[in-house]
């Protein structure tokens, strides 16, 4: 994982609509970059849906939301659709952002070994750089506490 005070590695992926989008893109203002595991999974839709039903206050903080995992545009777009999410979804298939912020990494589920993206969330400033880092996060509390830190 990388840590505060470190510059966000710039990436361009696609959105759940097909269009590039780069982290250089939102130079400027406070972007909330959350990494999960797999759209329509039980924890992934609760995070999801939460981050949707706090997107206005992010708005008014002037704070950009954006998932990413490694499931295609077309998975992005269905489970956008499905669950009213307002904010973008990066596709990530190739791991290229996934590894540059340290998230895909061994996992245990029931005693068997896996490599995975680790539920994490970065807050990088309006400079580019991380401000915070949250490491394993949970899915029902991570936008909460984000706005919480937001709100100072």
């Amino acid at each position: 994982m990388l840590s505060v005070g470190t510059k966000a590695p710039d990436f361009t992926l696609m959105d759940q609509s097909g269009t590039p989008v780069s982290l250089s893109d939102f130079a400027g203002k406070r972007v909330v970059l959350y990494f999960y595991p797999k759209d329509n999974t039980p924890g992934c839709t609760r995070q999801a849906c939460a981050f949707a039903g706090a997107y206005r206050e992010f708005e008014t903080l002037d704070t950009v939301v954006i998932g990413i995992s490694k499931d295609s545009a077309a998975s992005h777009q269905k489970f956008a659709q499905k669950y009213d999410l307002p904010f973008i979804l990066l596709s990530d298939p190739e791991l290229t952002a996934i590894q540059a912020y340290g998230v895909w990494q061994e996992k245990k589920n029931y005693g068997k070994v896996s490599m995975g993206v680790v539920r994490s969330t970065y807050l990088i400033d309006p400079n580019g750089v991380i401000e915070q880092v949250m490491p394993k996060v949970k899915p029902d509390t991570n936008a909460a506490e984000i706005l919480d830190y937001l709100r100072g």
